[in-house]
């Protein structure tokens, strides 16, 4: 029990957000490069070097250079086991992020030190606000030409509404970045091969004075309910500033956290009983085997391999005997794990998002995950009739993975997806053709205004042609408007009727 709870307070585990190209992925490959499982660390696009980012394992990531996928990666460093999820930066992709960041304890906010708040780090900062979890924030790219740094800890402050700490400063920027000086420390740590400018020293220093007299004082209670997050600057792209970064976070962010259950209990991460939820489905990790691995947080008690547990949705009783660990698409079988890890279990199609697992006989459910209202719908077609079994097989993987929402007709047999973004429609597209060897055509039907009804208020005349009715994934009847003045319209026909909006 004792090295169960050292290890439980030696794990750190959390997301890192940004802006799509501030960089998030490129300090991703650093940090494991400082945790020594790659000896190189390639950028996104692999500037340079046919090198690729490791966390970006899927192909069509390292084809077009984004993340579209949450990724799982672990490592040690100076006694600390860290787990980082490491999510999709694209916004049509905000709904994987968002269940991704219901899974870590704390989160590092990517920003790119030229261009500031930008709006999809604005709208995944709220979502983590309302959390209250501890954030971190690294301002990236200052080898580059970047806006004063007293502007952007401003904008910070203004934008989201959290106070700033500035742990560390830059001294300059771009042609004369001279390093970043250490606020905890009182030390300029210098920039390798920086022409000196002393001038620059001088005015950096006149700044820390002021942050010194007039900046927010340090707290650490503040830190972790989430009200005040650290500042660090550097640059991920050539490894300035991160060593500092990763230091200091490891110092400061929590270990793993209690979970509350549905009823309102609180699971301790110290309680003996093994409990977990599934957070993330993906197909075809490892296209040689075609396999399925449903990610878990662990949330209490210590996974052994071999154990059994019971799924909370059927009740239904399995061994957990072939479970791995993760380095983007490299895995490893693991005979335990503790709170705060995340482990992959081979699923042949029993697990779907927002699952409970526990072991023992008292029940555990945690609260479900969300899911969000799809705007925009296509209808799908397999061009070649001879492969509907492998058309439907990669339609049901696919959207049980929860990137995209599958619908049917109500009365014919039609597949209708719907997607938060249109990038999401290419990414299904291309997975369905180089993943099950099926190739695809839509049939848009454009935006539509997604409301689920409840059966027993449904009669079938309700639908026409501005509101169309089909079922989800679960043959729950769902009507797509045309519009919002169709909805409007419904609703004063039928003001009994109640319709329901997810996300």
């Amino acid at each position: 029990m004792e090295n169960f709870q050292e290890q439980l307070k030696d794990r750190r585990t959390f997301a890192i957000i940004s802006h799509p190209d501030a960089g998030k992925t490129t300090l991703t490959e650093q940090l494991l490069l400082h945790g020594g499982v790659i000896r190189e660390a390639g950028t996104v696009k692999g500037r340079g070097s046919n090198k690729l980012a490791s966390s970006d394992w899927m192909a069509i990531e390292q084809q077009r250079g984004i993340s579209v996928t949450s990724s799982v990666l672990q490592f040690d460093y100076e006694g600390k086991r860290i787990n980082i999820l490491d999510t999709p930066g694209h916004e049509d992709f905000s709904e994987d992020t968002y269940r991704t960041l219901m899974a870590v304890d704390s989160v590092v906010m990517v920003v790119d030190a030229a261009k500031g708040i930008e709006p999809q780090t604005k709208k995944l900062f709220e979502i983590v606000s309302q959390r209250g979890i501890p954030v971190f924030t690294f301002f990236n790219k200052i080898d580059r030409d970047a806006r004063h740094p007293l502007d952007l800890v401003d904008e910070l402050e203004s934008t989201l509404g959290i106070q700033a700490y500035p742990m560390n400063w830059p001294v300059g920027s771009g042609q004369i970045l001279q390093g970043i000086y250490d606020l905890r420390r009182q030390e300029l740590i210098d920039f390798p091969n920086a022409t000196p400018h002393p001038e620059v020293v001088d005015e950096t220093m006149d700044e820390v004075e002021l942050l010194q007299d007039a900046g927010n004082d340090f707290d650490q209670e503040a830190i972790a309910k989430g009200k005040l997050t650290p500042v660090f600057f550097g640059s991920a792209l050539v490894n300035f500033g991160v060593t500092e970064f990763l230091r200091e976070y490891l110092n400061y962010a929590p270990s793993p956290a209690a979970a509350k259950t549905v009823d309102d209990r609180e699971v301790q991460p110290e309680d003996e009983q093994f409990t977990g939820f599934v957070f993330k489905i993906q197909a075809n990790m490892d296209p040689r085997h075609r396999d399925r691995i449903a990610f878990v947080r662990i949330v209490s008690g210590e996974f052994n391999r071999g154990m059994d547990v019971t799924l909370q949705r059927n009740g239904k009783k399995m061994r957990l005997s072939n479970v791995t660990q993760f380095m983007a698409e490299e895995r490893e079988n693991v005979q335990t794990a503790v709170p705060g890890d995340i482990i992959g279990l081979y699923d042949t199609g029993n697990f779907q998002i927002g699952d409970t697992i526990f072991s023992g006989k008292k029940a555990v459910q945690f609260p479900e995950l969300p899911t969000f209202t799809p705007e925009l719908f296509n209808r799908v077609i397999a061009k070649d009739v001879m492969k509907q079994k492998s058309y439907h097989k990669g339609i049901e993987q696919l959207v049980q993975e929860g990137t995209i929402q599958l619908y049917k007709s109500w009365l014919g047999s039609d597949y209708i997806i719907g997607a938060v973004g249109q990038l999401q429609f290419e990414v299904f597209q291309f997975r369905m053709e180089n993943e099950y060897n099926t190739e695809i055509q839509f049939e848009p039907m454009g935006s539509k205004v997604a409301r689920w009804i409840d059966p027993n208020q449904l009669d079938e005349k309700m639908s026409s042609t501005r509101n169309l009715l089909v079922k989800d994934r679960f043959d729950n009847p769902v009507f797509l408007f045309e519009n919002k003045f169709a909805m409007n319209w419904f609703m004063d026909k039928y003001p009994d009727v109640e319709l329901e909006e997810k996300m």
